[in-house]
């Protein structure tokens, strides 16, 4: 499971001592896990421009928008004549579990208790 965190959740998480970037990985402290995270920006509005590439809503990270020959800068990021404003942050991915024991109604699948407790985490802070 993908999951984006902008920069200011994860600033008050750091203020508070409840998780932390060290070394290219996000430390929550509860549970003491660690997860591995890349740069990125999530496309929060379109400003001007037509939104050709569809990207409102969605989250690029910084080599991908290498890739579009986007300029990103600060909250802001234009991609051809395209300007969008963007919250950034880091992507981080979750492994997912093994799908529940039989008996279920077989459509609930069981992450693995890292990725449930920073799903539960980040979901209580948002």
């Amino acid at each position: 499971m993908k999951l984006f965190l902008p920069q200011t959740t994860l600033e008050e998480w750091a203020t508070s001592d409840k998780a932390d970037l060290v070394d290219g990985k996000l430390v929550v402290r509860e549970g003491a896990s660690s997860h591995p995270v890349t740069p990125a920006v999530h496309f929060s509005r379109l400003v001007s421009g037509e939104d050709k590439n569809a990207l409102v809503g969605r989250v690029k990270t910084i080599l991908q928008l290498a890739d579009l020959g986007a300029e990103h800068m600060a909250d802001s990021c234009i991609v051809g004549e395209t300007a969008y404003e963007v919250a950034e942050g880091y992507l981080t991915e979750v492994t997912a579990g093994a799908p529940a024991a039989k008996g279920g109604d077989g459509k609930k699948k069981s992450g693995s208790p890292e990725a449930d407790l920073l799903a539960a985490f980040i979901l209580d802070k948002l």
